[in-house]
């Protein structure tokens, strides 16, 4: 009697590392929450292709942008847990259920981290020549009619908790448009109709060098290498408004632990490559600390606490 549960457990055992040493045998599912061109997309389109190269199999791209970020998340959060759909996402997965009263899932009991690959800290940019410093933008929401417009990827998005907080340390007013993406919301910036947006390194450096956007800080806590006469947001006096946006891999929480591993040791193949820092850091993009899929599990659950606290404090009303 007691030897049957043992057996059965061995058999479970052992199809799970067949399952896992076969795996991937047909094309996988990659969701990006959020439009392509945006900083999470183009870190996914540059992950999958490896995977694919790598593995042998299809890693194909599927953008469901939506409920600033949330739809996509979503529906990684329900799938199958067998490892064919991937979900990359970002800071901006521990923002949502700080600013969201109404979430369908629940990141640390749904979703399982395999690694965050990519550090790269938001740029505050302005329309070109319009702003001639961070204060010049901040007097303007001081202003006893004035008001900043900033750009953001739906409400609980990244770029809508950033611009919240910088201006509760700022002590400015400032009002949101929502966006689908982060190309969009940049157009509208180069254009004029947008005062602010925080936007990816990944994204934005191109229309920075190129003088369409002006980049008046970063919120890192440290400069950029690749932009190092930019000041950060904390240099500039504006306390507590650092915000580094990194961008990871996660699978549906149920996923078998040995297939989780082994996407994460082709993760970190790839995160160390020569080919794959070139091609971040070319964008701005810094890699991130190591962790293991536990680890990066525990920072998650830390951070969505942290913003939390956060969103408290600045009187945001979770919708």
């Amino acid at each position: 009697m007691l030897r049957m549960p043992t057996v059965a457990l061995a058999v479970v055992l052992i199809g799970t590392e067949a399952g896992a040493q076969s795996y991937p045998s047909k094309p996988v599912k990659v969701i990006v929450p959020i439009a392509a061109g945006s900083g999470i997309d183009v870190v996914a389109r540059a992950v999958s292709q490896r995977l694919q190269d790598n593995l042998g199999q299809p890693f194909i791209i599927e953008n469901r942008p939506g409920g600033g970020t949330t739809s996509g998340t979503a529906a990684v959060a329900s799938a199958a847990p067998d490892g064919y759909t991937i979900l990359f996402q970002a800071a901006t997965l521990t923002v949502g259920p700080a600013t969201m009263s109404k979430l369908s899932y629940d990141v640390s009991r749904d979703l399982a981290g395999i690694m965050p690959i990519v550090n790269s800290p938001f740029l505050l940019v302005t329309p070109p020549g319009k702003f001639k410093s961070l204060a010049d933008l901040v007097a303007q929401g001081k202003q006893p009619n004035g008001v900043v417009n900033y750009g953001a990827v739906g409400f609980g998005s990244a770029a809508h908790f950033t611009s919240e907080r910088f201006a509760l340390s700022g002590k400015f007013k400032v009002q949101m448009v929502s966006f689908r993406g982060t190309v969009e919301a940049q157009t509208e910036v180069m254009a004029g109709r947008i005062d602010l947006y925080f936007a990816p390194l990944t994204t934005t450096l191109g229309l920075i060098e190129g003088n369409k956007l002006d980049a008046l800080a970063t919120t890192g806590r440290k400069r950029l290498v690749r932009l190092p006469k930019i000041p950060t947001t904390l240099e500039l006096g504006y306390l507590d408004s650092d915000f580094d946006f990194w961008v990871g891999m996660l699978v549906p929480a149920a996923t078998p632990r040995a297939i989780v591993d082994k996407l994460h040791a082709e993760a970190m193949k790839i995160a160390d490559s020569a080919d794959f820092r070139k091609q971040m850091a070319a964008i701005g993009g810094d890699p991130m600390d190591k962790m293991t899929p536990r680890e990066f599990d525990a920072f998650l659950k830390k951070e969505v606490e942290r913003n939390k606290g956060i969103v408290k404090a600045a009187n945001i009303k979770p919708q």
